[in-house]
C-alpha cells in the first residue's frame, strides 16, 4: 500500500478552509479540503494548470450555493 504525502496549499489560510494536495506513483494529482477529508478529487498537472491559470486570471465563475454530498 502507497502512502500518500499530502501537502497544505500555501494558499490556505483558514484552519477550516485548507486544500491538501498529493501525488501517485504515476504522477496523478489528488485534491482534498480539510472539512471534507474523505472526498477526493483527482487530476493531471496540466489540468491542474490550466485552472490555477484560469483562477490567477480571474476567468473563473464562482457559484454560491448549499455543499451536495455524492
Amino acid at each position: 500500500m502507497t502512502v500518500l504525502h499530502w501537502q497544505k496549499s500555501t494558499y490556505s489560510q483558514e484552519a477550516s478552509a485548507c486544500v491538501y494536495l498529493a501525488t501517485t506513483l504515476t504522477g496523478t494529482i489528488l485534491m482534498r479540503e480539510s472539512d471534507e477529508s474523505a472526498t477526493i478529487l483527482t487530476t493531471g498537472r496540466r489540468q491542474l494548470g490550466s485552472l490555477i491559470s484560469a483562477l490567477r486570471a480571474d476567468q473563473c465563475a464562482v457559484v454560491a450555493g448549499p455543499r451536495v454530498k455524492l
